[in-house]
């Protein structure tokens, strides 16, 4: 599971810049997606083309009526359904990473995430047209149902072909499970978007106010200088944690 403990890490650096919503999110995304799929949906799909077995012996008829049946393997499907989602999330860590690394261009942190919240937001959008693509691809591609029979008319099958398709409800259940959970985390993304469209940019940040008229602090001289209340120097480096 190195490659997912990679993706989750990447994930996980997004929650600074999230609102509630968007970490709700996150925890979906990890525990019921990459989590399920990661120790689960291996074991499930991983015999799917072995046990694909056809009533003839005809050389080339089972690779081709495993492929009509299955353009796209699930679990190949699925993987590459994390990825594209996780796509955004990540590209908006490596920009706010070279946001942050660029001299003088930290500044307070309101000043941070104001510049960042519109790429955030652009994340936000594509994660959501990613998520209804990808159902609206699942639901074409093998519908709702995994068939344990698949008639197969296909050359080089030199007859109607009956094909049997293993662990066909486990299989079901699974894809129930995760088309549910997809529809959960659309919602979740457009809740987060409207949360973010409706509250706007963050404040700006900028220094304290002082009164206008204010002596001098006690033991200091008249006319001396104050110290100002925010620094002008630039920041440190790493100020920004993502």
């Amino acid at each position: 599971m190195g490659e997912w403990g990679f993706l989750s890490s990447l994930l996980d650096a997004v929650q600074e810049h999230s609102p509630m919503v968007g970490r709700f999110w996150l925890v979906v995304m990890l525990l019921f997606r990459i989590l399920v799929l990661a120790t689960v949906g291996s074991d499930v799909f991983e015999d799917e083309q072995e046990e694909f077995v056809c009533n003839t012996q005809q050389p080339g008829c089972k690779p081709v009526c495993y492929d009509a049946a299955f353009p796209i393997s699930h679990y190949r499907f699925l993987v590459f359904h994390i990825v594209v989602l996780s796509a955004p999330a990540a590209l908006f860590v490596i920009f706010a990473v070279h946001q942050a690394a660029k001299p003088g261009r930290g500044g307070a942190p309101g000043q941070r995430a104001r510049r960042l919240q519109p790429f955030y937001v652009g994340s936000v959008v594509a994660r959501i047209a990613a998520e209804l693509g990808f159902l609206l691809g699942q639901a074409l591609l093998y519908g709702f149902r995994v068939q344990p029979l698949f008639v197969c008319r296909r050359r080089p099958c030199p007859h109607r072909v009956d094909c049997f398709v293993s662990r066909p409800t486990e299989k079901t259940v699974f894809i129930h499970f995760y088309f549910v959970v997809g529809l959960v985390s659309a919602l979740l993304s457009l809740a987060e978007l409207a949360h973010l469209l409706r509250k706007g940019p963050p404040p700006r940040g900028g220094c304290c106010h002082r009164p206008q008229e204010r002596g001098p602090a006690p033991g200091q001289p008249a006319g001396a200088a104050e110290e100002p209340c925010c620094p002008t120097g630039p920041p440190p480096r790493g100020d920004l944690t993502v």
